[in-house]
């Protein structure tokens, strides 16, 4: 399983982030031309190497120009923002949903609501740049999971346009809700509000590296030059080995009086927040009352988030969670050629051994509106081809 892991021994920010992707290889020029498509104006984003100690890093810096537009945006102006441009649906889908992270923990900390706070440092034009830029280079990645460890907040204040604040910030610590988290010492702001919402949204679970074969590093260079610190940000992408396992949350409730239009945007909003499977359960309640169970499961990291959408976007008074353990295949993806085009297949395996592949259907559904056929042909077309070519036939 292609896995991503972050290493933040040092904290986590917006430009760490950029850094170690830029750093591990993916290109400046993709995140470029994708932050393009957004049409902000007045910045520059550039890469340089440093040092950070003894080690080298790479430091992205977006340099704004005196006409950058600086001023506080409120969510509303940021979603817009964003599904204004030409990014891809996914690259829109997850930044926003950071953002909205990042909007209600301010809300709480403010005791207001998300449409009443307006946003400064991350309404600027360098923190649009870095959340969206990171939700790019992963996307370029391509990873299957994502692990983190122990995020270091670092201690002491940090000024703001809210005063001097303690480390971690009221928002950050809001955001850090649900992941471990400690500070080693160090008088410094380390992990910051985009960085915890960040590797809040991704990170599947906060865990020692697991056992994998590593591919690739690399380190995202910090603003702080620590002095017998090395101030980086490092991600090890690799495959991790063995059975996939780990844990998972149970979120349910039951609903009997909201109008069924609704379960449609509920489930879209559920996967965008992180949500791996959503399925609906007729059941009957007290009083003989016909209902609906709402089961999500998620990832430990997520389960704040799906309980926010549960909470405010449904009719229930509560909502339940149940921890599980997991194991799960290993999973790989790959491309099989067929008389309709390449087409997207999902391969499980077992120790090695593969235990059953089944093509995308998504691909599959495109490619049937495209050629108009039916999309079963499609389907069958590639279970033949991806047979002969995990038998090594051609």
């Amino acid at each position: 399983m292609k896995t991503a892991y972050f290493d933040c021994h040092s904290g986590i920010s917006g430009d760490m982030i950029l850094g170690a992707l830029v750093d591990a290889g993916v290109k400046l020029q993709t995140l470029r031309s994708g932050l393009a498509s957004l049409g902000l104006k007045g910045y520059e984003l550039k890469s340089r190497r440093v040092k950070r100690g003894l080690f080298g890093g790479t430091k992205i810096d977006v340099v704004l120009s005196p006409k950058a537009h600086t001023h506080s945006r409120s969510f509303t102006d940021i979603e817009k923002l964003l599904k204004n441009s030409k990014l891809p649906k996914s690259v829109i889908e997850d930044s926003v949903e950071i953002f909205l992270r990042i909007g209600r923990a301010e809300a709480k900390v403010h005791r207001t609501k998300i449409d009443k706070v307006h946003f400064h440092e991350v309404g600027a034009v360098d923190s649009i740049v870095d959340i969206v830029g990171g939700v790019i280079g992963m996307q370029e990645l391509d990873v299957d999971q994502v692990l983190a460890s122990p995020l270091n907040t670092g201690e002491g204040t940090v000024e703001c346009d809210h005063g001097i604040l303690p480390v971690p910030a009221p928002a950050t610590l809001e955001l850090l809700k649900g992941i471990p988290c400690y500070s080693s010492g160090i008088p410094y702001e380390l992990t910051t509000p985009t960085g915890a919402a960040m590797i809040g949204f991704w990170a599947d679970a906060f865990q020692s590296l697991p056992l994998m074969r590593v591919q690739n590093s690399g380190y995202g260079a910090g603003d702080h030059i620590i002095k017998e610190h090395a101030n980086l940000l490092r991600i090890i992408v690799g495959d991790a080995e063995g059975k996939g396992k780990g844990k998972i949350v149970l979120v349910e409730t039951n609903i009997d009086d909201m109008n069924p239009e609704f379960y449609d945007h509920i489930m879209d909003s559920l996967f965008s927040a992180g949500a791996l499977d959503v399925y609906l359960t007729t059941i009957q309640m007290k009083k003989n009352r016909p209902a609906v169970k709402i089961s999500v499961l998620v990832p430990p990291a997520k389960r704040e988030a799906v309980s926010h959408i549960l909470l405010t976007e449904t009719s229930t008074f509560g909502i339940r969670f149940t921890e599980m353990d997991r194991i799960i295949l290993d999973r790989q993806s790959m491309e099989v050629q067929t008389p309709y085009g390449k087409v997207a297949v999902k391969v499980g395996s077992l120790d090695g051994q593969i235990m059953h592949f089944s093509p995308e259907y998504d691909s599959c559904k495109q490619i049937a509106r495209k050629q108009k056929v039916p999309v079963k042909t499609i389907y069958d077309s590639v279970m033949q081809s991806a047979k002969k070519k995990l038998k090594g036939g051609s």
